[in-house]
């Protein structure tokens, strides 16, 4: 009698053509990702006429630099309001950080007999929020922050949404045995946190590090509210106030061309747009890979047992 080889046991391996596919979704996936952030760069290089004639196209009739001038031309109103945007996003970043981290291992730890109403106030204010009003009342009235740095960091210094991420993290990634065998060899709860705790979540830190320096760096809502000094304009308030100046200057050309002597051909429109949303992006895809392998070991995290 024939006796059949056993088939070999793959596991959870796929087989070739099914990685295959994977691969292909994937890779489509990344394009389709990518080919929109490359079309808004040749947009922003396309000129005026480029635009009316062909439309949108990655090969423009003329190449030309008008757009990317005319964001520059404010000089050094566009550096100052630069270095607003990094400084609120450096200085916000750090301290929301150091706030979510330190409430986080609160709720992380189970020995802390307040922490069922800490997590529950976390979740009460994510689903009910004070509102625009109140938020304005206090920041402006109350705080007597306006037309301050503290205007455009403070509001935004405690997210709930971060607090329940880093929670997880530490959860998922720190033991709670070494937080008792540090304890046993005498460790404080500080030097716990700084010296163990935080270097075994680098990867969740990371993440909710990006997302804040994301949500910094591109809020222009509280300028708008707050702000009424130009030295203090965040990069993304001032770009979208020379935006909104350059369409109101379109759409009344016609009453106003003649006696100031503008031209329409002189003022981009389409262009500038894609040239101001080019400035926005450049520095967070910028500092994307120095976060990204932090990243990336942050999404194993749980896959290894204790």
């Amino acid at each position: 009698m024939d006796i059949k080889p056993a088939r070999k046991y793959r596991g959870n391996k796929l087989s070739a053509s099914a990685e295959f596919a994977i691969h292909l979704i994937v890779g489509a996936f990344a394009i389709a990702c990518i080919v929109p952030f490359i079309f808004i760069i040749v947009i922003a290089f396309s000129s005026a006429e480029s635009l009316r004639t062909i439309g949108y196209s990655f090969f423009p009739a003329e190449v030309t630099i008008t757009s990317f001038r005319a964001a520059f031309d404010m000089g050094d109103t566009l550096v100052r309001s630069f270095f607003v945007s990094v400084f609120v996003t450096v200085v916000g970043t750090f301290l929301s950080l150091l706030i979510t981290i330190l409430y986080s291992y609160g709720l992380y730890r189970k020995d802390y007999k307040l922490r069922h109403f800490f997590a529950f106030f976390v979740f009460f204010t994510m689903v009910f929020g004070g509102g625009l009003v109140p938020t304005v009342i206090v920041i402006r009235n109350l705080l007597n922050l306006g037309n301050s740095f503290g205007a455009l960091i403070v509001p935004s210094l405690f997210l709930p949404f971060h607090v329940i991420i880093m929670r997880t993290f530490f959860v998922t990634s720190v033991p709670t045995s070494l937080i008792e065998s540090a304890h046993i060899d005498g460790s404080g709860e500080f030097r716990t946190l700084f010296s163990i705790v935080i270097p075994l979540a680098k990867p969740g830190i990371a993440t909710v590090g990006l997302l804040t320096a994301i949500g910094f760096w591109n809020d222009w809502q509280l300028a708008l509210l707050f702000i009424r000094d130009r030295r203090l304009f965040p990069l993304q308030y001032l770009l979208m106030e020379m935006q909104q100046n350059t369409e109101f200057l379109r759409r009344n050309l016609t009453m106003i061309g003649s006696a100031s002597g503008i031209n329409l051909a002189d003022l981009p429109g389409e262009g500038l747009r894609m040239a101001l949303a080019v400035i926005i992006v450049l520095p967070i895809a910028c500092a994307y890979p120095f976060f990204q392998r932090f990243i990336i070991s942050g999404l194993t995290v749980g896959a290894i047992k204790e």
